[in-house]
């Protein structure tokens, strides 16, 4: 088997796929599965960690006219999704990261 040179997530007993309760999100041509603030893709017999990349769809950008009703966090009820160096919340679709008094729009997600 060739080497993966991605980070792993370690002591990961549970097998993501199709209907295994966690959102599915089409990502650089694979499906992976937030899961617990992270991105897990199945690879062979271990679980590679992806992140969203920064570019041209998801940006990050200071978008000030962005308002939601609550600021978004751990527990917000709003699944954590690693984009870049930092964390996003899933939004109807779209990454909403919190800033001051509004959250920036850091553009959309496809879900598989």
């Amino acid at each position: 088997m060739a080497t993966c040179n991605e980070s792993h997530h370690a002591n990961h007993d549970h097998q993501h796929g199709p209907n295994c309760g966690h959102t599915a999100i089409k990502h650089e041509g694979h499906i992976d599965y937030l899961h617990d603030g992270h991105l897990h893709h199945m690879h062979g017999d271990h679980v590679d960690e992806h992140r969203i990349a920064v570019d041209g769809t998801n940006p990050v950008a200071c978008t000030p006219d962005t308002k939601c009703s609550h600021t978004h966090g751990p527990g917000c009820g709003h699944e954590a999704v690693p984009h870049g160096d930092h964390v996003d919340y899933l939004v109807n679709g779209r990454l909403h990261h919190p800033h001051g008094d509004h959250c920036d729009d850091h553009g959309p997600l496809e879900l598989a």
